[in-house]
């Protein structure tokens, strides 16, 4: 069985070690974060500090986007956008890892302290059982103050994560 985890689609460009993990995993990925890739692409701010790794992350990001607009992954992507909270089939990314998108919606339910992205995570984290993987500490912070009731991981902390489901199952 894989381990799942909640995650923006932002996060396959930016951790490559998110798709060679040493056991199977998948990624459940709200359909806005996938739009927001084209923003974050065609975007003059740089996300990363460093100009070399910006220009990386930012083509680890076109290569992504290339791939979700395959025929084939379009048409499994498109299939779950007729149906709030439909998910896609599997998309293979990498030996062992797939994204499955799901249609999620934001419907305010924790107001001014989380976006719009944040909340879809949180709602699909809870609708889905599986526990939120983040690099933004100020996320985890509120999620953690907030008494949020979902499990979230530092992306630092995913060699752990995937240790102790598989800990957990062995017992």
């Amino acid at each position: 069985m894989s381990r799942q985890f909640v995650t923006e689609a932002v996060m396959m460009a930016i951790y490559g070690q998110l798709l060679i993990s040493s056991s199977p995993v998948e990624y459940i990925v709200p359909y806005t974060t996938v739009m927001e890739l084209y923003e974050l692409r065609d975007s003059d701010d740089p996300l990363m500090n460093r100009p070399d790794d910006d220009k990386h992350v930012k083509l680890k990001i076109s290569e992504l986007i290339a791939y979700f607009e395959e025929p084939l992954n379009a048409k499994k992507i498109n299939r779950c956008l007729a149906v709030p909270w439909a998910k896609s089939s599997g998309i293979l990314l990498g030996g062992q890892s797939k994204i499955t998108i799901i249609n999620s919606m934001d419907t305010a339910v924790y107001g001014e302290t989380f976006d719009p992205i944040e909340t879809e995570l949180l709602l699909s984290s809870q609708r889905e059982k599986v526990p939120i993987l983040t690099d933004q500490f100020e996320l985890i912070q509120r999620i953690i103050e907030g008494g949020v009731p979902v499990q979230v991981y530092d992306i630092d902390d995913f060699d752990f994560a995937l240790e102790e489901d598989t800990f957990r199952n062995s017992h």
